[in-house]
């Protein structure tokens, strides 16, 4: 039996502190692939393995930074959320120590404070998933 289903991706908003333990801002990636914007660092999870190990090899491969997972902040799986073709996504919120390198699929890797996200820009539905994350961190 032929069974479709979604193309399983994991993202994180990465919450970035320097050695202190200040908060330096979130990070972004520039694509280098289509569609081309601004996004999340993220990426497929792969045949047998975990998304969580997913998520924690697609932040080091496309920002350079060793992350610790935090919490889930959703799934999102609207069918129209990538315009190549339906993906869910696993949407964690990470901590990690450092400045981001971009790598893999991402051009540049940058810090952006909460009050500079470059809105206009971002691709998929990371405008959706950046306002849930600042919605909840409101309300924590």
């Amino acid at each position: 039996m032929s069974i479709k289903t979604p193309y399983l991706a994991t993202d994180s908003i990465i919450e970035c502190f320097d050695r202190k333990g200040d908060f330096q801002g979130i990070v972004l990636i520039e694509r280098k692939n289509r569609p081309h914007g601004i996004a999340l660092p993220g990426g497929f999870v792969e045949v047998g393995e975990s998304v969580e190990h997913a998520c924690i090899r697609e932040m080091k491969e496309e920002t350079g930074l060793d992350i610790e997972l935090r919490y889930l902040l959703g799934v999102y799986s609207d069918p129209k959320r990538d315009p190549r073709f339906h993906t869910a996504s696993v949407v964690f919120v990470s901590h990690a120590e450092g400045i981001p390198v971009g790598g893999d699929d991402a051009k540049t890797a940058k810090l952006f404070h909460l009050s500079a996200i470059p809105w206009e820009r971002l691709v998929f539905d990371h405008e959706k998933i950046l306002k849930d994350y600042l919605h909840h961190k409101e309300t924590c």
